[in-house]
């Protein structure tokens, strides 16, 4: 009970925190899709560390200096809770952001995760030594449920009802209740081993080395398999495959766990720079991933080549045909089922190799290592290296390569694959792959002037002709966020979602003519500057220094604009927390990156920040135009909750020919308290009430129900 106890509560433990802490430092970074792939590449890289220190324990230390060391790293870890993360890593807009969001993880929750890490092969260990028998196989089951249950539970019964600091100190609680248990086993198994570590083995139990370091499954994307058979079958689970096309060793071991981390990385990037960056799209590829690790773990019978290697071959051609697709109904499910279906390829191949028990340390210590390599490659290296999101597509290259490698041996319909027709559908699989992909790079090249990838996404500008005229986009992610006309005469006209129609068009052209100042959270090609006045003065608020580049170098909105203009680069709701009160008459809120929305904008708190920079009188117009995602509820209770109203404008422009052919529909919220301003004959003629959500919470900085605002 006391093994189970401990098993239990680190792989709770280990999936919890991983939504928990990136969900905290998320609305520093932006809300950008990339802090969740950092975030995977400290947990994965921590477990490898975790991993490299119980081997080092066992293969170095007696069993009492074990249970000395760890126990007071425990005492040290303890001290550390809870797991908050301090004010003074809040960024300031100048930092290098992968840096300071692994640092910032490091003196947060490193200690915690790293000795979490360390639990199963330690426990795995000890058990062995204590009672010389393999570990109960209902040990490695209770491991995996209680994964998937912090894992699941977390986005669907945590956070809807608990706040973030609640879940923190819940989780903090629970780790010294851990630590008590993790303690109290090493010391027990010190004592009943003895000074000389022998310890007489059970009459049925298997030969030593089979369990001796066979941990469960608790790692968030390069976990150490659960232990492959009971007692009984043992042998056969650890024999090597033969005729797998690539040999047992650490190449095999790291390439294929590489791979399936890469995959993990890259759907997970591309629903969450689509929809919103939040836990419950963070968590659904990761359980999946994790679901193929217990498959292909728990017994041979689960993973049939002849049955996953066709799969595999479908899913990577659809895979490769939507990689931007923006029709995410489509592609969402699509990369679900291939992220399953890919990564029991690469989990049941690793299965296939594991190698002779005198090796299993290396092996898993081997996954770890390739689980850490995919999220370096995918979260690091990609992003510094590569212009555009390009590291998926070269992920699917890879996999399909491996099809001239691996040979099914199991039917598959209507007969036996052989090795003959695996190559020759392998080889179609990558054409087909090449092609889709030399598809987008052929369409990048020639509509593309400029692009420019940083932490916060990719940012293009193109050039389309269209209604007469040639028109220049500036695109973040797969959305247009704004462009301009290049005819001299029309370079200074609202379009796409600021037109004369928008909810900003309209705001401006009901205010009077004196000076104004106005804030706006989002620069994109700096479109709304066409509504500056003289006098005016502008202050716009980005955190992407991509997006500052392309709007002062391939739009002239900010040159040639009316009024004076600053540029704060940064997160716009840090800038303005940090500020003195700007008495804005008007605060714009664009700050979408793709079509993911940042939800630390719409909160009681971010509320309460914007009415501090505002004049009485003034107005906070919102963009609300997102696919997926329904803010005007949420709009609209903050704007009660503080005495305002909130009304939408919805434009839906006769856009066929001339210059309005690149005029947009889009939906806007302005909230204020100016009756007078919502009576104006442009505001008046369109206003639409918000129809609320019953039962929706207030949004605030430690509650965020992302399920309830989902477009059906």
């Amino acid at each position: 009970m006391l093994h189970a106890a401990v098993i239990f509560v680190s792989a709770f433990l280990i999936f919890l925190v991983q939504p928990l802490i990136a969900k905290q430092i998320l609305p520093w970074f932006g809300g950008s899709a990339a802090v969740w792939t950092t975030c995977l590449l400290f947990f994965q890289t921590a477990l490898l560390a975790g991993y490299a220190y119980a081997h080092a324990l066992n293969r170095w230390l007696s069993l009492r200096q074990q249970a000395m060391l760890h126990s007071a790293l425990l005492l040290v870890a303890c001290v550390l809770m809870p797991i908050v993360v301090a004010e003074h890593w809040r960024p300031v807009g100048t930092e290098e952001p992968i840096a300071r969001i692994l640092m910032l993880l490091g003196a947060t929750i490193g200690l915690p995760y790293f000795l979490l890490a360390t639990t199963t092969p330690l426990a795995g260990s000890w058990y062995w030594k204590q009672y010389r028998a393999s570990a109960p196989y209902r040990l490695f089951a209770l491991s995996n449920f209680a994964s998937l249950l912090a894992l699941l539970g977390y986005p669907l019964l945590i956070e809807p009802f608990l706040g973030n600091r609640a879940t923190a100190l819940v989780w903090s609680g629970l780790f010294v209740l851990f630590a008590a248990l993790c303690v109290r086993m090493a010391w027990k198994t010190a004592g009943a081993v003895g000074p000389d570590e022998t310890r007489p083995a059970s009459p049925n139990a298997p030969p030593p080395a089979v369990a001796a370091d066979a941990p469960a499954n608790d790692a968030p994307a390069n976990d150490a398999p659960a232990n492959d058979a009971p007692a009984n079958d043992a042998p056969a689970h650890l024999t090597p495959a033969k005729g797998a096309g690539l040999s047992p060793g650490w190449p095999s071991w790291i390439l294929l766990a590489a791979l399936g981390s890469a995959v993990l990385m890259g759907v997970s990037t591309h629903l969450t720079q689509n929809i919103s960056s939040a836990p419950l799209l963070w968590v659904i590829p990761l359980a999946l991933y994790l679901l193929t690790f217990i498959i292909s773990f728990d017994h041979p019978r689960w993973y049939v080549r002849g049955v996953y290697l066709p799969l595999g071959a479908i899913c990577l051609a659809l895979m490769a045909w939507l990689a931007d697709s923006l029709d995410l109904a489509l592609a969402a499910p699509i990369y679900a089922i291939g992220l399953f279906v890919l990564c029991m390829v690469c989990h049941g191949e690793l299965h296939r190799l594991r190698p002779e028990p005198q090796r299993l340390t290396q092996f898993y210590l081997a996954m770890a290592a390739g689980g850490a390599l995919g999220s370096l490659l995918m979260g690091v290296v990609a992003p510094l290296t590569l212009a555009g999101h390009y590291e998926f597509q070269i992920v699917l290259i890879l996999l399909a390569l491996l099809g001239f490698v691996l040979r099914p041996d199991g039917a598959f319909i209507a007969g036996h694959l052989t090795l003959r027709n695996t190559r020759i559908l392998a080889a179609v699989v990558l054409a087909g792959v090449c092609t889709f992909n030399w598809h987008y790079v052929d369409y990048y090249r020639y509509q593309v002037r400029t692009m420019e990838r940083d932490f916060y996404g990719v940012v293009r500008t193109r050039d389309r002709e269209g209604g007469g005229t040639i028109f220049r986009n500036l695109v973040h992610g797969g959305i247009a966020h704004g462009g301009q006309h290049q005819r001299e005469e029309l370079q200074m006209t609202g379009s796409s979602y600021f037109g004369p129609g928008s909810g900003y068009g309209r705001v401006f052209r009901s205010l009077d003519a004196t000076p104004k100042r106005v804030g706006v959270i989002g620069l994109g090609a700096g479109a709304l500057a066409v509504y500056a006045q003289a006098g005016d003065h502008w202050v716009f608020y980005e955190i992407s220094p991509a997006v500052v580049r392309a709007a002062t170098t391939q739009f002239s909105f900010l040159a040639r604009m009316q009024g004076t203009h600053e540029i704060v680069l940064g997160d716009g709701r840090l800038a303005l927390e940090r500020e003195a009160p700007r008495q804005f008459d008007v605060i714009a809120m664009d700050a979408f990156a793709g079509d993911s929305i940042p939800v630390h904008f719409l909160t009681r708190e971010a509320m309460a920040l914007y009415l501090k920079h505002l004049k009485p009188d003034g107005a906070i117009v919102f963009q609300a135009t997102n696919r997926f995602v329904n803010p005007m509820p949420v709009i609209r209770q903050l704007a009660e909750a503080f005495g305002l109203q909130a009304v939408l404008v919805s434009d839906s422009p006769d856009h066929s020919e001339g210059p309005e052919y690149w005029l947009s529909s889009t939906d806007q919220v302005i909230v204020t308290r100016n009756t007078a301003l919502l009576q104006a004959a442009a505001i008046r003629e369109v206003a639409q009430a918000i129809e609320p959500i019953p039962g929706l919470d207030l949004f605030t900085d430690d509650y965020v129900n992302l399920l309830r605002i989902l477009k059906r």
